[in-house]
């Protein structure tokens, strides 16, 4: 069943989610924008479903680990990435309280609700006390007639629904930008735009984002899950 896993994730990178080097002037200015607000440069950071390292690469850290099933994950990691091409409902090659952030992007929409649980599980484990788990998401409420166009979609979040769900498993909401980014690259790279990595900091401080339907979710972990 894991190398099931691991050959669908490959296939989906083949034809879903095809190499763009675009995306990563996106991604760039992105990593700009969370790590200003959210993300200490000395800290130990973790990207789950990392998959072509966009985020991981882009973000100013100490030390940076990324985790996919994709068996290519290793190819696009910068030198100064560890790649674990593994599933993310167990890490239990991570020590607990290893980590001061973890990221995670488009991930929690491919996996079923019982990985999920086990996902929270194991990143509440591996993180450290108030350290921050950084989610960013499709918002179901600004894409629901295309959203299931994604054949690997298996659940639906809103930034309500989601922002529960984490407060109950432990997790104390930071921040919530329900509309944060378009729904995904595809959107914005299909218009072949000059000076996209300005287009996109522009955009990331607007106060009406037009066409976004992800969004942005900040959390910490706390000692005491139902804390106010």
């Amino acid at each position: 069943m894991k190398d099931d896993n691991h050959n669908l994730s490959d296939a989906y990178f083949h034809t879903s989610f095809v190499f763009d080097s675009r995306r990563d002037v996106v991604w760039k200015e992105v990593c700009r924008f969370i790590q200003k607000k959210f993300i200490p440069e000395n800290c130990r950071i973790l990207d789950i479903g990392a998959g072509y390292c966009n985020f991981i690469n882009n973000i100013q850290a100490k030390e940076k680990h990324a985790v996919d099933i994709f068996s290519r994950l290793p190819e696009y990691a910068n030198k100064d990435v560890a790649t674990h091409v593994h599933s993310c409902t167990n890490l239990d090659f991570f020590n607990n309280d290893s980590f001061d952030v973890i990221f995670a992007s488009n991930l929690l929409e491919h996996l079923t609700r019982e990985e999920l649980l086990e996902t929270l599980y194991e990143l509440k484990r591996i993180l450290r006390e108030n350290g921050k788990l950084i989610i960013l998401q499709a918002n179901f409420k600004y894409c629901a007639k295309t959203y299931y166009d994604d054949y690997t979609h298996i659940q639906a979040f809103t930034e309500r629904g989601l922002s529960e769900m984490l407060e109950a498993h432990g997790f104390h909401i930071l921040e919530v930008k329900s509309r944060f980014l378009p729904v995904n690259m595809k959107t914005t790279l299909k218009f072949n735009l000059p000076k996209l990595n300005l287009i996109t900091r522009l955009y990331l401080h607007l106060p009406y984002k037009p066409l976004a339907a992800q969004m942005l979710i900040v959390t910490e972990k706390t000692a005491n899950p139902h804390r106010n």
